[in-house]
């Protein structure tokens, strides 16, 4: 697939990294010639000096038979104005856009379409990491939960402690110790070294597990792997910026919200645009204001300014003074594996959050769900299957049957409204949405024809 990226900051060169080790011709485009000279050295791709938006920018990047543009700088403007461009001179096929400021994505159903401004996707940072963390607090002890087939079916990390009821013994008797819950573990990470789970595969202290289960039942699951923990009810946000904005809107009426902001203008907006939240101006750092908010007493934590080094000192203090989770915002994702895990107890990389949203996009075959894992290094995929025994590899076939690339497993099906955790003599039927997990990303291509329909594939 012929691909352009525009834009090579986190966004883009994360996408750019994930997209270069796999079958695409990739070019990128930035006015900063440096960031892409690094990139040119790193990775196997076309580089453009330039500007995102004019003609003969993009008509050097080859944008006349490119099959997908995506606009990702910084500039919603740019990023408009690019798709705009491409589709009346180029007619490109497929155009992505990161649109940013929620005044434009308020009115996104008249203002991006063929008849306006042509994005085809519209991909929300802020909203997707807002949705993000939301599910992390929904779900007290994960490290990472996605939703799948419209959030039936839910994908949790959690890290097993000493103690639990699993922890020392085989997965096998995970159906003994809960004979009424249908579940799967996909995949286990130790000491960063990934693990294929088999029935005889003993859960060590400090795993980090990933199960597969239907909504209902990822509580129960995970009190096999760790101490139960209560519900959040008491939440201190230090940055109102968007993110911190859209996440206390979205809480407001269940928890009990303070937001930090320094600017006091900012504090007047957020004042007059949430209902229930408590609005503070001062900095997050203060360790007298924490004090004075009882961050003791403070159930999760939040940082999240634009500021990496902020948020993490923030979170740090937050931490010794008593806050009993803590959740920090990193952009930088050479920090996110440094600071996770000690006193931040969970490190959120916005640009990991949005890969996902991009590459159900450029995955071959009817790929409706993309989940970056382990800051990249694995994917979970929800693929539609199509076709009949004849012309698919997985229709007609049970799960056994199917020759799945190495470090790749099945952990579940959607059919209709049923949850079904895989089993190996389940046959997969036209329709299915299958729930794999990949922890060797260079076999993705392997995975992608086995959902493409056609003889050509046999």
């Amino acid at each position: 697939m012929k691909i352009i990226l525009l834009g090579a900051g986190q966004v883009g060169s994360t996408l750019a990294e994930n997209l270069a080790s796999e079958d695409n011709d990739i070019t990128i485009v930035d006015t900063d010639g440096e960031r892409l000279r690094e990139m040119q050295d790193r990775l196997d791709i076309r580089t453009i000096n330039g500007l995102a938006s004019l003609p003969d920018v993009l008509a050097q990047a080859g944008a006349e038979d490119a099959d997908l543009l995506i606009a990702v700088t910084n500039s919603d403007e740019v990023n408009m104005a690019a798709c705009q461009v491409a589709y009346t001179l180029y007619r490109t096929p497929t155009k992505i856009a990161r649109i940013r400021n929620p005044q434009y994505t308020r009115y996104s159903e008249k203002l991006f379409c063929p008849e306006a401004v042509p994005v085809d996707v519209l991909i929300s940072p802020e909203q997707l990491v807002t949705n993000y963390i939301r599910r992390l607090i929904e779900t007290p002890g994960a490290l990472q939960v996605l939703d799948f087939a419209d959030g039936k079916l839910q994908l949790v990390a959690v890290k097993a402690y000493h103690g639990g009821p699993l922890v020392g013994q085989e997965l096998r008797f995970l159906k003994q110790h809960m004979p009424s819950v249908q579940t799967r573990v996909a995949a286990i990470f130790r000491k960063d070294r990934p693990i294929i789970p088999r029935g005889s595969t003993v859960i060590e202290a400090e795993d980090e597990v990933f199960f597969i289960a239907g909504k209902s039942d990822i509580r129960a699951v995970m009190s096999e792997l760790r101490r139960k923990e209560s519900n959040y009810k008491r939440i201190i946000i230090a940055g109102g910026g968007n993110i911190g904005y859209r996440l206390a809107a979205d809480l407001e009426t269940r928890y009990s919200v303070k937001i930090l902001e320094r600017y006091e203008e900012r504090c007047r907006w957020l004042s007059e645009n949430l209902n229930h939240c408590i609005v503070l101006k001062g900095d997050a750092s203060d360790q007298e204001l924490l004090l004075d908010e009882n961050i003791e007493d403070t159930d999760i934590f939040l940082a999240l300014t634009n500021d990496d080094e902020a948020n993490i000192m923030a979170s740090m203090l937050a931490k010794r003074l008593g806050a009993r989770k803590v959740m920090t915002l990193i952009n930088n994702s050479a920090y996110v594996d440094l600071v996770q895990g000690g006193e931040i107890d969970v490190a959120i990389s916005p640009s990991q959050t949005t890969i996902g949203s991009l590459l159900t996009h450029v995955r071959r075959g009817d790929i409706v769900n993309v989940h970056s894992l382990r800051r990249g290094a694995a994917e979970a995929i929800e693929a539609i299957a199509h076709g009949d025994r004849n012309s698919s590899k997985v229709v007609g076939r049970a799960i056994e049957d199917i020759d799945l690339p190495e470090g790749c497993t099945i952990g579940a099906i959607v059919r209709d409204e049923t949850v079904l955790i895989a089993q190996g003599d389940m046959v997969i039927e036209s329709d299915d949405h299958v729930i794999l997990f990949l922890i060797d990303k260079r076999r993705i291509t392997d995975v992608e024809r086995l959902f493409q329909v056609g003889l050509t594939f046999f």
